[in-house]
């Protein structure tokens, strides 16, 4: 079996910010667009509670949840696993999962992750979850793109394409 490249797919302020009360901080519909696009056709990894801010199950992706709860109601087109071992199984013949969070989650993810595609959001914020620090000596930058704020995006940002070093 081809192994699996995991890519993590992020939404991160200058302070390693992610989200508050289960939610986005911000709003950068280009980025939004970027995630749908690269997400689309794959297997997505995430926790319960990035899930449970969903309004709905998002359109031609695998949802694969990690979830202590066993007695909780998920769609059935959800899969339901408790580790991330077996969220990685369940991606099958998925040869490109993504990882799409939240904090608990990109921290259990990051010692399998091949590729982080991190959206930098140019602003600190309050918030109560996280991404954790990426280490360079670990991780090599490959590309970066920027994106000025502009009637559309209150805050500028810049796409970030890591790869781990072997």
């Amino acid at each position: 079996m081809k192994k699996k490249t995991i890519t993590i797919i992020v939404a991160a302020a200058e302070n390693y910010a992610i989200g508050k009360n289960n939610d986005l901080i911000w709003n950068l519909p280009d980025d939004l667009k970027r995630f749908k696009r690269l997400t689309s056709g794959h297997c997505i990894i995430m926790g319960r509670k990035t899930f449970d801010s969903f309004p709905k199950l998002l359109p031609k992706r695998k949802h694969i949840v990690i979830s202590k709860k066993s007695n909780r109601y998920f769609p059935e087109e959800v899969i339901v696993v408790n580790n991330f071992e077996d969220a990685v199984k369940a991606t099958n013949e998925d040869e490109n999962p993504y990882v799409i969070g939240g904090g608990q989650i990109y921290s259990l993810a990051m010692k399998y992750t091949d590729i982080i595609e991190l959206t930098r959001v140019h602003e600190e914020f309050d918030a109560d979850t996280f991404f954790p620090k990426i280490n360079e000596d670990e991780w090599k930058l490959i590309n970066e793109e920027k994106h000025e704020k502009d009637e559309r995006h209150k805050y500028s940002f810049t796409y970030k394409t890591y790869l781990k070093i072997d």
